[in-house]
């Protein structure tokens, strides 16, 4: 049985433009649903509760055990976040499509997740932003902070294999340089 709602994935290396994109869409697409994180990390200061469920870890290791995430990671620093399906299923059956921006290995448990496999119970749309070519992505992670060699030779890496997945999501979109408007525009449609 298949609900006309639908979770659209957004992917893509760091750098390259996706928190904007989806500042964007929260501020002209009112109908999307843009579901919070449940995380361990402490909260920052002014943070409130529009973006996450700030949660101890024992909280966090007894939903994992009641299967209450769709996807969860473990970042730098050992702080987890996880993707909780209260936050997606209920959005997606009653009709409504659900934005989600997902590392690549949230991207790699979702779509093998029985939920969204093909041929499973919910629709799944995945959309990878590509940098318009390295030295432009190189050029904003170095622009965020300076970092020693050795670091930026790591975010490179990690890029490069990142960038390896994009073939395998349903469509790439290239955010060129000084062109946001119309990359939103793209992601826009696909999603709509």
């Amino acid at each position: 049985m298949s609900h006309c709602g639908k979770l659209v994935l957004l992917i893509g290396p760091s750098g390259v433009g996706k928190s904007v994109i989806l500042k964007s869409l929260k501020a002209g697409h009112p109908e999307l649903v843009f579901p919070k994180s449940a995380t361990t990390r402490a909260r920052r200061e002014g943070e409130g509760d529009d973006l996450y469920h700030f949660v101890t870890d024992d909280e966090f290791s007894q939903w994992l055990e009641e299967k209450k995430f769709l996807e969860y990671a473990q970042v730098h620093h050992g702080a987890r976040y996880g993707t909780l399906l209260s936050e997606i299923i209920p959005v997606i059956e009653q009709g409504k499509t659900v934005v989600r921006e997902v590392d690549v290995q949230g991207f790699e448990s979702i779509r093998k997740h029985p939920f969204f496999v093909a041929g499973g119970p919910y629709q799944l749309k995945t959309i990878f932003i590509l940098p318009e070519n390295e030295e432009q992505l190189i050029r904003h992670i170095q622009g965020r902070a300076p970092m020693a060699k050795e670091e930026l030779d790591r975010r490179v890496a990690s890029m490069r294999s990142e960038l390896e997945i994009a073939p395998s999501t349903d469509v790439q979109i290239r955010n060129k340089e000084g062109k946001l408007k119309e990359t939103i525009a793209d992601v826009e449609r696909e999603i709509l």
